[in-house]
């Protein structure tokens, strides 16, 4: 990952829908949700949720995936773990165990 990523991903997550959209939809992986059950839990109108899934997906954090006249929803674990590496990248000067130690 590099800091341009880094920076486009902790963008889209620094708004308060954005990162409930992507917290509800960790909370449901694998099978993911569809646009209308997002918008049903969280209680934003449709045009407001697809600017904030594009913001996601355009940071790589979702994708969506079309079944038949749904678009389902899924969080890209992979990529948040990238992020989490890459902001930890050099913690305690490398010494991981040291981290863990000064977490406890």
């Amino acid at each position: 990952m590099t800091n341009s990523d880094a920076v486009t991903a902790l963008a889209a997550l620094a708004q308060d829908s954005r990162l409930a959209i992507y917290r509800l939809l960790v909370q449901n992986v694998p099978t993911g949700l569809t646009v209308g059950v997002i918008a049903e839990q969280l209680e934003l109108p449709a045009p407001t949720l697809s600017f904030h899934i594009k913001a996601l997906a355009h940071a790589g954090l979702i994708r969506s995936v079309h079944e038949g006249r749904f678009v389902r929803c899924h969080a890209e674990i992979s990529r948040i773990d990238a992020l989490v590496g890459f902001l930890t990248d050099n913690c305690c000067g490398g010494n991981p165990d040291a981290c863990r130690q000064q977490a406890s």
